[in-house]
């Protein structure tokens, strides 16, 4: 392996370099999945139509379950091979590898069992009427006949991030956008598949960049790869995984329950248009936050080797910059949507009720979107250095202790308004709270740095 993509770097090289060379990737990776969930909403808005919209925003719910199950393997993997590297234990990184592989397959697979036996009335549950049920069932069927290959290529993606091959990882998911960009069109317009054409393009571009991913990994010469031995799961790997995976399980388990209050709401005070409405704004939200997500991904395995090389003032660099660079990401969103959000709306779609339904939430849900950098930057950061136990107290705060009362509460006395607003109360109310535990922490690695001691810290 040679030296520029050597994880020893880490510990040595500068920290904006860094940053730079790992972020990278990362951003054009992940901006571009962003892009491609976008291309489906927008393919979907102009070959469907605005029922075909809201039958995708009845899948997200569902699919933040997915992605709750991805996360807890995925993200625990990827900060448990940063901390093995950064302590020099090569072989347990390999059997970290081989487990990720094993408990990819097996949550895949059970998950999709599970979730095709009781389909419609899961979407029933999630707010889908007799109007826009057909839709999410067509597209949440193919999407979970494929998710085993969806967990394994988002869970061997973050091991590569890991394991020193940012680029590698860009890589494998600019082939996965490109190639739904190509068939999303073909398969709806084309072939006249409609919102199943859009699923299948998803499933069949995944399949594509994880064969990118496996054969990287059967490589002998690589520090990582998949070989005899690696593959029997083991019990302080598993907990290790699960432990640090934990907070983006329940963030996005709460995800779930927060996008299906949403749905809720909106359809009982403004009807299958405002659904239609949030799938839309969700879908430029995504945008920003993907690209916060890139800046938190290039930031990880820097602030994990670091820690576990009690190199304490590194990782607090490190964080601070990815601090900076997420704010500014989120400043230039919270502007645009101010500003012109009719013209981001119509690329979506062109149905006058739903652009104006959708304009004024993507008006009120960014009123204070900068904070979210904040938030988004400072729960990864504890992740990143295996704190579980905060990351997960700061993903509950703003999602179970906020947002969810708001949810419940405001609609009541608000309406629709009432469900818009939840979202920038919560944001600003959790940014709070962040802050005082990120500065209490970065003044405890200041002083572990003097006194030249590991920081000991419940996980």
């Amino acid at each position: 392996m040679n030296n520029q993509n050597s994880p020893l770097v880490l510990g040595t090289e500068s920290i904006g370099k860094l940053l730079t060379q790992y972020a990278i990737p990362a951003i054009v990776a992940m901006t571009a999945s962003s892009l491609y969930n976008m291309a489906d909403s927008i393919f979907i808005g102009h070959g469907v139509g605005a029922n075909g919209i809201s039958g995708l925003a009845l899948c997200f719910p569902l699919m933040n379950l997915a992605a709750a199950f991805g996360s807890l393997v995925g993200v625990g993997a990827s900060t448990l091979v940063s901390v093995k590297l950064g302590q020099k234990d090569y072989e347990g990184a390999n059997h970290v590898l081989g487990n990720v592989l094993v408990l990819n397959v097996v949550i895949g697979i059970l998950f999709s069992v599970v979730f095709l036996w009781k389909l419609d009335p899961i979407l029933r549950f999630f707010g889908a009427s007799d109007q826009t049920l057909p839709y999410a069932r067509d597209y949440m069927e193919i999407i979970l006949f494929g998710n085993v290959i969806t967990h394994m290529y988002l869970g061997l993606n973050s091991v590569l991030r890991s394991s020193g091959y940012p680029k590698m990882a860009m890589y494998a998911t600019l082939i996965s956008v490109v190639i739904n960009f190509v068939l999303n069109p073909l398969f709806i317009f084309t072939f006249g598949w409609g919102i199943k054409g859009s699923a299948w393009a998803t499933v069949f571009s995944q399949t594509l960049s994880l064969g990118l991913q496996i054969i990287h990994f059967v490589r002998p010469s690589q520090l990582l790869h998949f070989k005899k031995g690696i593959y029997k799961l083991k019990k302080e790997i598993i907990l290790g995984i699960f432990s640090i995976g934990m907070s983006p399980f329940l963030m996005n388990i709460c995800s779930c329950l927060i996008v299906t209050l949403i749905n809720l709401g909106l359809k009982k005070y403004g009807g299958d248009m405002s659904i239609g409405a949030y799938g839309i704004v969700n879908r430029i939200s995504f945008l920003f936050i993907m690209i916060i997500m890139g800046f938190n991904q290039g930031m990880q395995p820097i602030a994990g080797y670091n820690f576990g090389a009690r190199l304490y003032h590194r990782v607090t660099e490190v964080t601070r910059l990815t601090v900076y660079c997420a704010v500014s990401v989120a400043t230039v969103g919270f502007l645009l949507c101010q500003l012109c959000p009719e013209l981001i709306i119509t690329l979506f779609t062109t149905e006058e009720e739903l652009v104006e339904a959708a304009v004024y939430g993507l008006r009120i849900v960014f009123a204070v979107f900068p904070l979210v950098g904040v938030q988004m930057v400072s729960t990864n950061f504890f992740l990143s250095i295996g704190m579980s136990k905060k990351a997960i107290f700061l993903s509950l705060t703003r999602q179970l202790l906020f947002l969810v009362p708001c949810l419940v509460i405001l609609p009541h006395f608000l309406g629709k308004l009432g469900v818009w607003i939840s979202l920038p109360i919560a944001d600003l109310t959790a940014t709070t709270v962040t802050v005082v535990l990120l500065v209490n922490q970065f003044r405890k690695f200041k002083k572990m740095s003097i006194l030249g001691n590991p920081v000991k810290e419940s996980k």
